[in-house]
């Protein structure tokens, strides 16, 4: 059993993806139904709004995705 999966449950890497989902499930889609425009404030117009904010959850995840990865390998 590796040092990851102990009694602690999910480890940094399951903590970091818990965390990245709920950006990813909660909070984008709670800005963009909240707050559409919120974009708008970096000069975005409001379609480009639906086009950059779901974008920050997508590179959040393939970083986790990578980092996940290259730490599992590192073990080998």
């Amino acid at each position: 059993m590796s040092s990851d999966t102990d009694a602690d449950g999910f480890g940094p890497k399951g903590w970091a993806l818990t965390a990245a989902l709920f950006v990813a499930v909660i909070v984008i889609p709670g800005i963009i139904y909240v707050y559409p425009y919120a974009a708008g404030s970096f000069g975005l117009p409001f379609f480009a709004t639906y086009l950059a904010l779901p974008f920050v959850p997508a590179v959040l995840l393939g970083l986790i995705a990578i980092w996940s990865m290259t730490a599992a390998t590192a073990d080998e």
